[in-house]
């Protein structure tokens, strides 16, 4: 099969097409496009530059609708970039020279004319093909589409086409993606790193302007609005002064990297989660570009950025210095992934939600464990899913550990597209190319069996209402389950289920006033209740649901808490209009539930403060309180300080629990509260049923709803329209600027790589146990009173009540690297139980903070190691985490296991991923973290494999063997120039 394979791909391309004889440009019209046209050339937006003539232009256009042409910029384009016209005549020359020319082929419209040209998978006419999920075939026309026999070679064609023998041997493959999406607490860093690189091109004699981004970048400020106010009417303008006010530094930063940088949209403050906009506006599906058609593809600087698998793009969170590489033009290398078949079947019973279906499907799949796999779902029950709960799906892969969870196009997809203000047009293009390049799945017809690695079934008539916690996504409860579940928590050993309440404190009642009033929380009562997330605000079924709850709930006399701090923070502003032509905000409203901004929010920790005496009630009487969210990650120290248990909800349940004011409730047999009539009232008798929610998304979700919001995203905000940027391509850095500084990373850089560097005598910096987060690692909260960080910031004339949070400082390095390791919850083993962001230094056994410690061993010369358990770097994409231990000298991590985009940031930083053999770690090999460990790798690069095997010694004789994680050979290129981005630095140099 193999040399029947290669034959025919050879067939495919040697064989000459009549369409490209005449091909000789790219700045050709859309007409004659080139069959190689580089993502480079193809989405250069006219608003990304600080050229006068740009400026002049449309500043915003829809990604599916009209755009300015880009070959009407292009003179003024090389003018900005002399890199550009370099590139567009080397793609000129290699337009005829493609490698599968044969197959570039023209899709014909239904009433004449084309849509466009495309690489057609068919045209091979291999059999294996039609085997392939449909996630490995948009890796494949990548390939093929981008095939120079340089950065992509024939030979990675052939890998993917042989998947299923080749999936399993772990090969590596390149793969360019379409486009990248930021958001600004990755955005920020990001921009300084680009900003930051043109200066050292500057200094080592090269053209600072080849630092631009070769490919689409999307960033959706949305991370930085706090809920400050809540439970007002004014609470949306009231929070985005506050925001402004904090962050007017930021924003001003990253609208100059718009104007400073080519090909860089930014969405303004306030305009929506950045994946529900990816999923409503931003996403394209089928890329139709100089008359060249290929599928959409993302990678982004969010894990959640896989939400956008629901609509069939395929898209994945990376870590931002792996993004900062795809923008620049370098394909990403990874592992030819295996992909586990989902099957799903049935249909989800009455009163069901598709929270409860994606909290089941994540604790079904991190069991079955797919870490570094695609999972695709296909089935009968597919028909059932609206798109948003698709995406729902889709959005939680971090949480179950896949690269991504993916549903690939089929009606409901375009039906959705529709919905949401795609032209008929885009979507007649997007049906036909993906039928003509079998990438369509039509229910309607036979289904062809696909290879999968595994396999899985779920019958949607098993899914039963749940929330996951008290600490982890992954650790799903049964609703009637709850209330035995919570007290075995108060019983448990601390851990992921327990807090080790004593039995005689487990009743406590802690008094006090509010507002001059009597009140009383125990452990359990909920004192957060947040509608929040990408994961479940893009959905309008649980939405309005939501609604719902809130209207029965008043109707008959039931009300939320006063000292509960209840808050919606919608996905997109669609989400405000649907809510209020159905009447439902009023409800909302009532119960405590008002818009406070379009934003993450509660779910990434910016729940804002707390009441004083709530605050106050909890920890005087050491009370374990609750937080209850419609997000996606609930992990210790993330969604508030004072809240020990966080629970994910639907918004619906969110809802219930505010009303409850309690997760120690069995909704089955114990009554949420008191009617008016003065009867008691039971969860069952306010949720509403699945008819009645359909009934209310039809009549009140309408396409005039997306074009609208979206129409008016695009002029921005009086706010961020006056703030005003300089207009120069390199940045002028503010020695005393708190939010955006020059990091050290290309500090005395050469254009000589400095190849691997060796690990001797090193000290343990600290040694933890497992699922060890990159919020602990890198917290984005809130910066603690006492922290270094703290005392930087103070020591520099800002004030407490401005000190802002850590995921808004990542632009400067200084506090970032003051707040690696500054969760209040970490648990490091070298202090015997003692939890906080401390560790001792062990040459002198004085117990110092995290970073007090790191400086100590770093001016001593001294190299730090870390020992960590399994999941070491779960959690978010968060680049912060592998450039912060960088910055305080960490040279290598040992560990169980890694999460995947988390290893690949310790590898672009230029640190050494280690894992312990297979049954072993730092317990078993009795290692207490008191020994000084010299890892014994190889100092000549060409001596060092992808995962092969080291000895790492001690100083007290123990000796025992790990693999190395540098898992490819492009991984090993970038620890050789000490990261991947001095790497990119040296080569596009050379350019």
């Amino acid at each position: 099969m193999y040399k029947t394979t290669s034959s025919s791909l050879l067939r495919a391309a040697s064989s000459r097409s009549p369409l490209l004889s005449s091909r000789s440009s790219l700045t050709q019209s859309s007409s004659s496009a080139s069959p190689s046209p580089p993502s480079s050339l193809l989405g250069r937006r006219s608003f990304g530059t600080s050229s006068p003539a740009f400026r002049s232009l449309p500043r915003w256009s829809h990604c599916l609708h009209s755009r300015p042409s880009p070959f009407r910029l292009s003179s003024q384009i090389r003018a900005v970039s002399p890199g550009l016209d370099r590139l567009e005549r080397n793609f000129s020359s290699m337009a005829s020279e493609h490698p599968f020319k044969g197959i570039f082929t023209t899709l014909p419209k239904p009433g004449g004319g084309e849509f466009g040209k495309f690489y057609s998978l068919p045209a091979l006419n291999d059999p294996r093909i039609d085997k392939l999920p449909y996630s490995i075939r948009i890796l494949l026309e990548s390939v093929i589409r981008n095939c120079d026999n340089f950065q992509v070679t024939k030979e990675d064609v052939e890998k993917i086409i042989d998947w299923e023998k080749t999936a399993p041997k772990q090969v590596e493959i390149p793969f360019k993606p379409a486009r990248v999406l930021l958001q600004d607490f990755t955005g920020v860093p990001a921009v300084v790193d680009l900003a930051c690189m043109r200066d050292a091109m500057n200094k080592l004699g090269s053209d600072s302007n080849k630092i631009n981004p070769l490919v689409p970048v999307d960033l959706v400020i949305d991370h930085s609005v706090q809920v400050d106010v809540a439970r007002s009417e004014n609470a949306v303008q009231a929070n985005m002064e506050l925001e402004f006010q904090r962050n007017k530094e930021r924003f001003a930063f990253l609208k100059w990297g718009s104007t400073a940088f080519q090909n860089m949209l930014v969405v303004p403050p306030g305009s929506g989660i950045v994946h529900q906009v990816n999923l409503e506006y931003l996403g394209r599906v089928v890329f139709n570009t100089q008359g060249v058609l290929y599928p959409d593809s993302v990678v982004g600087t969010d894990s959640h950025t896989t939400m956008i698998d629901g609509l069939g793009v395929a898209g994945w969170g990376v870590g931002g210095i792996e993004a900062e590489a795809t923008m620049l033009g370098q394909p990403m290398s990874m592992v030819l992934p295996g992909v586990v078949g989902f099957k799903l079947s049935g249909k989800m019973r009455n009163g069901v939600t598709a929270t409860d279906l994606v909290l089941t499907v994540t604790q079904i799949l991190r069991k079955h464990g797919v870490v570094g796999k695609f999972v695709e779902f296909y089935g009968d029950g597919m028909s059932g899913l609206s798109l948003a709960d698709r995406a729902t799906i889709a959005n939680m892969s971090p949480e179950y550990g896949a690269t991504m969870g993916f549903f690939p196009v089929d009606h409901v997809t375009l039906q959705y597209l529709k919905l949401t203000g795609r032209s008929d047009e885009t979507v007649a293009m997007i049906e036909a190319y993906l039928r003509a390049n079998n990438m369509f799945v039509d229910y309607n017809e036979p289904q062809q069996d696909r290879a999968y690695s595994s396999y899985l079934e779920l019958n949607l008539d098993n899914v039963e209402p749940c929330i996951s916690g008290p600490k982890r996504p992954h650790d799903r409860v049964p609703l009637k389950e709850m209330k035995a579940d919570w007290n075995s928590c108060l019983d448990s050993k601390v851990g992921f289920k327990g807090f080790a309440i004593p039995k005689e404190a487990q009743e406590k009642v802690a008094n006090f006033s509010f507002n001059g009033k009597p009140a009383e929380i125990t452990h359990g009562s909920v004192v957060i209740a947040a509608i929040t997330s990408c994961t479940n605000t893009s959905n309008p079924s649980v939405m309005l649901g939501a609604g719902l709850v809130a209207k029965k709930a008043c109707d008959l006399g039931l009300q939320v808490k006063p000292w509960i701090k209840t808050s919606l923070a919608p996905g997109s502003g669609v989400v405000t209009k649907y809510l209020l032509k159905s009447g439902l905000q009023e409800y909302l409203n009532q119960q405590g539930f008002n818009i406070v901004g379009y934003g993450c929010t509660t779910c990434i920790g910016n729940s804002g403060e707390i009441n004083e005496s709530v605050g106050a009630a909890i920890t005087e009487n050491d009370i374990v309180a609750a937080a209850v969210l419609s997000g996606n990650r609930n992990f210790e120290g993330r969604v508030h300080p004072l809240t020990r248990a966080n629970y994910l909800a639907s918004p619906p349940l969110v809802v219930a629990y505010a009303l409850a004011g309690t997760v120690n409730i069995d909704f089955e047999t114990e009554p949420i509260g008191t009617g008016k009539n003065g009867k008691d009232v039971f969860l069952r008798d306010i949720w509403p049923t699945t008819e009645e929610i359909a009934e209310v998304v039809q009549s009140s979700v309408l396409p005039d709803m997306f074009r609208a919001t979206y129409e008016s995203i695009t002029k921005g905000n009086p706010m961020w329209n006056e703030l005003s940027v300089p207009e120069n391509t390199l940045y002028s850095w503010d020695p005393k600027s708190t939010y955006i500084h020059e990091p050290p990373y290309f500090k005395d850089m050469t254009m000589e790589p400095p190849g691997p560097h060796s690990v001797n005598d090193a000290y343990c910096f600290l040694n933890f146990g497992d699922s060890i987060t990159t919020d602990h690692i890198s917290p984005a909260g809130n910066i603690q009173k006492d922290s270094p960080a703290a005392k930087y910031l103070m020591e520099r004339g800002v004030d407490r009540k401005d000190f802002n949070s850590y995921g808004s400082r990542r632009g400067n390095d200084e506090i970032m690297a003051r707040g690696t390791f500054a969760n209040i919850r970490i648990v490091n083993k070298l202090m015997n139980g003692e939890v906080g962001p401390k560790t001792v230094h062990i040459p002198s056994g004085e117990k110092l903070s995290v970073f007090d410690a790191a400086m100590r061993y770093k001016s001593s010369g001294e190299d730090t190691i870390i020992l960590a358990g399994a999941e070491y770097g779960s959690g978010s994409s968060r680049d912060w985490a592998a450039k912060g231990p960088m910055l305080q000298g960490v040279k290598a991590v040992i560990a169980k296991s890694f999460e995947r985009i988390h290893r690949s940031n310790l590898v672009g930083m230029g640190i050494i991923p280690l894992c312990f053999k297979s049954g072993e770690d730092a317990d078993t090999l009795g290692l207490t973290g008191h020994e000084r460990y010299t890892i014994h790798l190889p100092t000549d690069i060409s001596e060092i494999r992808p995962g092969q095997d080291v000895t790492v010694t001690t100083d007290n004789g123990k000796s025992f063997t790990c693999t190395v994680r540098f898992d490819t050979e492009v991984e090993l290129a970038y620890f050789n120039h000490g990261g991947i981005l001095p790497y990119v630095i040296r080569n596009l140099s050379k350019q």
